[in-house]
């Protein structure tokens, strides 16, 4: 298994397997696939990340930049994350956002923000801090990870793909 950077032609397979990994999530909005090409064609896939196993891509793992009102830059939002249906609870999902979490260490990255399950999202050091909030409001599912510096209060904002 490899974890590596998204090719030019891994396009088609990422779409495919965000469709699939999300087509019966009950918290799907159906349009992730279009959130990765929207974020590709805005030049916001600061972090892309494909799991090849037996040559073949299993999974995918976006991050793009977000801002927080009253916050310096640096801050980064995880997702969507994808594994295809067959493959899912094998583990792909945790490298793929472990490796992609070190990415940001890399690039001196001021923290990451997610939106999930907490219990999910703890083990990699995600928490829920009520001073930063998303659509103005908390949430104990929009979580937070401190990469560097002090965390960050104010309403996050993603990219306007994920309005797709």
């Amino acid at each position: 298994m490899e974890i590596r950077s998204e090719r030019p032609t891994d396009v088609a397979a990422i779409s495919y397997i965000t469709t699939a990994a999300f087509k019966t999530a009950p918290h799907s909005s159906g349009t992730e696939a279009r959130i990765v090409e929207g974020l590709r064609t805005g030049q916001a896939l600061a972090v892309s990340l494909v799991a090849v196993d037996q040559d073949e891509i299993v999974g995918h793992v976006a991050f793009s930049p977000v801002t927080i009102v009253g916050a310096r830059g640096g801050w980064y939002g995880l997702g969507p994350v994808s594994v295809r249906p067959e493959q899912q609870s094998r583990g792909f999902g945790q490298l793929l956002i472990r490796a992609g979490l070190e990415q940001l260490r890399l690039f001196q990255a001021a923290g990451c923000v997610v939106l999930g399950d907490p219990r999910y999202y703890h083990r990699f050091g995600f928490e829920s801090d009520p001073a930063l909030t998303y659509g103005g409001r908390h949430s104990p599912y929009f979580q937070r990870l401190v990469l560097g510096g002090p965390p960050a209060t104010g309403d996050v904002a993603y990219h306007p793909a994920f309005g797709a």
